[in-house]
């Protein structure tokens, strides 16, 4: 899967956008090295379909996880691409330590997270100083009650070059503990019990799955994903009872699409036990009463073809968001006894210019998730009057969202606030007085004013005439003459929307002059779900060319110019790059390419690559004839042709299990053989990691000091 979870989208993007010292960057030029760079062997490989007869020269870079003759050639290649970068950048080690150092000076280290409250209990993390990682806690009843270390993620990561820890979840009598483990960064996790009470580890650890688990409620079953090994789809739901061999345990879900992801999840209330299997197109999803749980799971509604669902429990009946004859989502209802569409009841219409995104359900009120030219609302509905009303959060560019609201009874609503100049805010709402309350802003160490940076709203028009927002961000005193280096970001696939965020290191980006935008091109869901469907399948190219439109819109309103204009995105944002760089190489004086989905055709073609299978309802598959031809006009791979590139830097992470690291390698040693320039091209691999990088909350920043070294080398600044 080339989609990014939100938070390893938030690392590769937001959190890279990194430059410092306090001086507004003028051009000069950088000395690079005279090195050679590495060229990898040609080894032609034959691809014949729909007549069409391709050579693949580069074929052999598959080769690590295959195990096939050429593995050790293949690190061999990462390495030297390594050791090349490493000469190229040499002259910059300083600046890299030096930004290293003020991005994470800007960190508060001695941290803790808001409590949220949770059957009794208060539940936290809390960092400290000197720690990549974090404590899960909690107290009993008050918050001056004493303190529970429920798991030291910093003691558990001794020893691991990756480390991550995820899925907890607390039996509902407080007493047990479920977490999952993955030492390799390839998203399969080992799960995991631990008796809070005796600070035993059970013995069963489970492998190969998802990570997260849903409790019944006898206190000793649990129902947890398990992952295809090879492939690491979600093929299985089963249920474990404590004390028992994990080889034992029951399948009581087995997914036959390969196209769906599925999961499991316990209901808000806590009475049932949901199984989701969803597709981009259609879902389905099935239940189980919480209190019975070796009893068989109903279908809640058959899944229908091009009818997306999502279910909650409200306590007295179920809702039901959907696509079903609404484009852009709407809330119904049904009873308990019959849940199958025909007995769905509207609740919120559609509306051709709102999206329904979600919703928070609570015993008195209800709370959506809404989309509006581009920006989320938050909407409460009191459940017994019928009234509603807004949120308000006056910007022009935000982000807010609910959560976390585990208790059902709560007549609180917790949400979080962001934006481009609003460092992250978590508030407590009162629904009923409709009372705020600030609980925390995270702290920007060293200070920071708000009111030094200003934060737009503007549109760019696209080739068809389509309005392109761009939210934007900058220090105040921009002068608006063409000669300001500026950033553009983006995603665009998979209707994931690219919502504006604060984050402290970009301070050092700002106040060096630099504008930093964000292009909310189609294949998001910014405006909606037509958005995204003008962005996906054979329409994909309208990310590309709406991407180039917001880049030379920039340059007309003399925001920047080619000269200091550079793009960045990551993973399917890193197929935009590819073919961005394809398509108008004269438009950007550097592209930074992380974790690029680049080889469309070749991974699309192999079923044994993870997660291909279930990405044909979003590229296409390649095995028909018009979906080749079309993605076969767009794959970066496929389209390295003799020409001139801009400055690039690609990066990879050898482990990667949703962007192989053969793509981008094969595509760096292709442009490599090609080029007809002399612009930089570097590789680095990190060969520890997989699709987000470094694991831990300060050696991710390593990264993002090498490719903003980068990129104040084409700047001309190495200090």
């Amino acid at each position: 899967m080339r989609k990014l979870i939100p938070a390893a989208l938030l690392a590769l993007s937001f959190s890279s956008c990194i430059l410092n010292n306090e001086n507004v960057v003028t051009k000069k030029a950088y000395k690079w090295p005279q090195a050679t760079a590495p060229l990898a062997p040609v080894q032609p490989h034959t691809r014949i379909l729909h007549g069409d007869t391709v050579i693949d020269n580069y074929y052999w870079l598959n080769d690590y996880f295959k195990k096939g003759p050429d593995s050790n050639k293949v690190v061999d290649y990462l390495v030297a691409e390594n050791k090349y970068l490493d000469t190229m950048m040499g002259a910059t080690k300083p600046l890299q330590e030096k930004l290293f150092a003020e991005m994470k000076g800007r960190i508060k280290e001695k941290d803790e997270s808001v409590p949220v409250f949770r059957n009794g209990y208060y539940y936290y993390s809390r960092s400290e100083d000197g720690k990549q990682y974090y404590k899960y806690c909690r107290k009993k009843g008050a918050l001056d009650a004493p303190e529970e270390i429920l798991l030291d993620v910093d003691a558990m990561a001794d020893g691991h070059q990756y480390f991550a820890a995820t899925g907890f979840s607390v039996s509902p009598d407080n007493k047990l503990l479920a977490y999952s483990v993955d030492t390799v960064s390839r998203r399969q996790y080992v799960l995991h019990i631990k008796n809070l009470e005796t600070g035993e580890i059970f013995p069963e650890a489970i492998p190969h799955t998802h990570g997260q688990v849903a409790w019944a409620n006898d206190n000793k079953t649990i129902f947890y994903t398990e992952n295809n090994a090879e492939t690491l789809l979600t093929e299985k739901i089963k249920r474990h009872t404590l004390g028992s061999a994990a080889g034992s345990d029951a399948v009581v879900y087995q997914e036959k699409d390969p196209s769906n992801y599925i999961g499991v999840e316990r209901s808000k209330s806590g009475k049932y036990i949901f199984i989701r299997s969803g597709a981009t197109l259609s879902s389905e999803y099935r239940f189980a009463d919480a209190n019975t749980p070796a009893a068989a799971f109903s279908v809640f509604a058959p899944r229908m073809k091009d009818v997306l669902y999502d279910i909650y429990d409200d306590g007295e009946q179920f809702l039901v968001l959907t696509n079903w004859n609404a484009k852009n989502f709407r809330l119904m209802t049904c009873p308990y006894t019959a849940t199958d569409a025909a007995h769905w009841k509207e609740l919120i219409p559609h509306r051709a210019d709102v999206l329904l995104e979600g919703a928070d359900e609570f015993k008195d009120f209800l709370v959506i998730t809404e989309r509006k030219n581009g920006l989320l609302q938050i909407q409460v509905r009191d459940k017994h009057s019928g009234q509603a009303h807004y949120l308000d959060f006056g910007e022009p560019a935000y982000t807010a969202s609910t959560g976390p609201n585990p208790e059902f009874n709560s007549g609180t609503l917790r949400f979080s606030y962001t934006s481009l100049t609003t460092p992250a805010t978590v508030y407590d709402y009162s629904m009923t007085t409709r009372e705020k309350k600030l609980m925390k802003q995270t702290e920007v160490v060293g200070g920071y004013n708000s009111k030094d940076y200003t934060t737009e709203r503007i549109y760019a028009t696209a080739k068809d005439r389509t309005k392109i927002p761009i939210s934007l961000v900058y220090k105040n005193g921009l002068v608006r003459d063409g000669s300001a280096p500026l950033l553009l970001y983006a995603y665009g696939s998979y209707g994931i929307s690219t919502d504006p965020t604060f984050n402290s290191a970009r301070l050092s980006l700002l106040n060096r002059g630099f504008v930093f935008a964000i292009a909310h091109i189609r294949g998001g869901q910014e405006m909606g779900r037509q958005w995204y469907e003008d962005g996906k399948m054979m329409q994909k190219k309208n990310t590309f060319t709406d991407f180039i439109d917001c880049g030379e819109y920039l340059i007309a309103e003399k925001f920047t110019s080619k000269q200091h204009l550079y793009a960045q995105g990551g993973s399917a944002g890193g197929l935009l790059m590819g073919a961005i760089a394809t398509m108008r190489p004269d438009l950007w004086n550097g592209v930074i390419a992380q974790v690029p989905f680049v080889d469309v055709v070749n991974t699309m073609l192999d079923e044994s690559i993870p997660l291909t299978t279930n990405e044909f309802d979003e590229w296409g598959n390649p095995k028909e004839k018009d979906a080749y031809a079309y993605m076969k006009s767009y794959s970066p791979y496929e389209n390295v042709t003799e020409k001139g590139y801009p400055n690039m830097l690609v990066t990879t992470g050898l482990h990667d299990s949703q962007v192989q690291y053969f793509e981008p390698a094969k595509w760096v040693a292709k442009i490599r053989a090609l080029k007809t320039n002399n612009k930089i091209l570097l590789l680095h691999t990190n060969m520890e990691a997989g699709h987000g990088g470094a694991s831990g909350r300060f050696n991710y920043l390593k990264e993002v000091a090498l490719n903003y070294a980068f990129l104040m080398a084409l700047e001309g600044k190495t200090e």
